[in-house]
């Protein structure tokens, strides 16, 4: 993705080649798209929505750019892309996880900017997308210290009111992985879930770790604590199969095409 950035960067934006960045971002998303639907997969967990300051490693060359409206530009036509293959897009991580320098998988990361400063740069991508129809939405396991105690996925501040109320996202919640060492503030996995839940996400993933998945849906079906899934959001995520199998529909090869001749070392 930060090719694509700075293809637009070297355009500004609005030259030829900040046109070609924006076209290539969509290529991008229908071959995506296209290769996903054709394995029956119904969404991505993309695109990254986060602020590249330069601090951390996790996040890297999976953001666009160090400009938010940079950053909406351009996964605004990944997210077209994905749409035209009939693929729904999750923007992650919400609120923003490009600043905070520490790795969530393996440790717990703190943001101690202000809100004003989150406000202004990291959510001005989400600002962008979801009018356009941004389908899902994935929490980062980041805890920004002066305006919550809590990381944003364990939040009800950022998720019921400055996601949910604030920004007027309608669509679904992930949990970032649970089993990440983010997210152990909140306790065991069941508690974990819990959190999540009462946070606003309508959805958790436990990955990498089949047992604690497998004990946390007895257990919450036991205790019958799951909260009732919106059918109308989870229908949203759900795959239209409007193209056809990747490597047989127009569309899917002239995008890989126009990937191959711009990035051949990705892509070759």
């Amino acid at each position: 993705m930060r090719a694509l950035g700075e293809l637009w960067t070297g355009g500004e934006g609005n030259n030829e080649d900040g046109l070609l960045a924006i076209r290539l971002a969509r290529a991008a998303g229908v071959v995506m798209g296209a290769e996903l639907a054709g394995a029956g997969l119904d969404f991505s967990f993309t695109p990254v929505l986060d602020v590249d300051f330069g601090s951390s490693a996790v996040i890297g060359d999976r953001a666009f750019s160090r400009d938010p409206r940079t950053i909406g530009a351009l996964a605004m036509a990944l997210m077209q892309g994905l749409d035209a293959a009939g693929v729904a897009s999750v923007g992650k991580h919400f609120p923003g996880h490009g600043y905070a320098a520490a790795d969530s998988h393996v440790a717990i990361p703190e943001d101690d900017r202000r809100m004003d400063e989150i406000d202004k740069e990291d959510l001005e991508p989400y600002r962008m997308l979801i009018p356009g129809g941004l389908a899902a939405v994935m929490p980062a396991h980041v805890i920004y210290r002066q305006a919550d105690s809590r990381p944003a996925g364990f939040s009800p501040f950022w998720l019921k009111d400055v996601l949910r109320r604030r920004l007027g996202f309608d669509g679904l919640i992930f949990s970032d992985d649970l089993t990440m060492e983010g997210a152990g503030v909140a306790g065991n996995m069941v508690a974990r879930a819990r959190a999540a839940f009462e946070a606003g996400c309508d959805m958790v993933l436990v990955c990498n770790a089949p047992e604690a998945a497998r004990r946390l849906v007895t257990e919450l079906a036991e205790e019958g604590t799951a909260p009732a899934l919106s059918t109308t959001r989870a229908e949203r995520m759900r795959a239209r199969h409007v193209t056809g199998v990747a490597g047989t529909d127009k569309e899917y090869r002239m995008a890989l095409q126009a990937l191959e001749s711009r990035f051949p070392l990705q892509y070759g």
